[in-house]
């Protein structure tokens, strides 16, 4: 497995939760790393990512000021702070890898299930 998301789960409208992506077989240091995520009946889009191995953040409007992405390369580990979560956050949250030349996220993780309750 090349990628691994974990942190996801039951949350209450307003709370928080810390997803985290560690790459055991993919050295996160060598991609530009985004997370994205999947609501029911819609497409997967980009909420959050670096715009290049060493570069600033990006995130959707729908996210922004609230969710942050961080990356400790010690852990190879890629961390999505979620704050003040809301009910329309519920989806499936995938991180991903691309490589540096590429714009297309070719390394995946297996998604965790966040749900968050009004």
């Amino acid at each position: 497995v090349q990628l691994q998301a974990s942190g996801g789960g039951l949350v209450q409208a307003g709370g928080s939760l810390r997803l985290s992506c560690a790459g055991p077989e993919l050295t996160i240091s060598r991609y530009v790393m985004g997370w994205f995520r999947q609501a029911p009946g819609k497409e997967r889009e980009l909420i959050a990512g670096f715009r290049w191995s060493g570069g600033s953040t990006l995130y959707a409007d729908s996210v922004k000021g609230r969710f942050t992405i961080s990356r400790d390369y010690a852990k190879n580990t890629v961390y999505l702070q979620m704050n003040s979560l809301k009910p329309e956050d519920t989806a499936v949250y995938y991180c991903a890898a691309r490589p540096i030349t590429s714009p297309e996220y070719d390394h995946w993780g297996q998604g965790t299930k966040v749900t968050v309750s009004s």
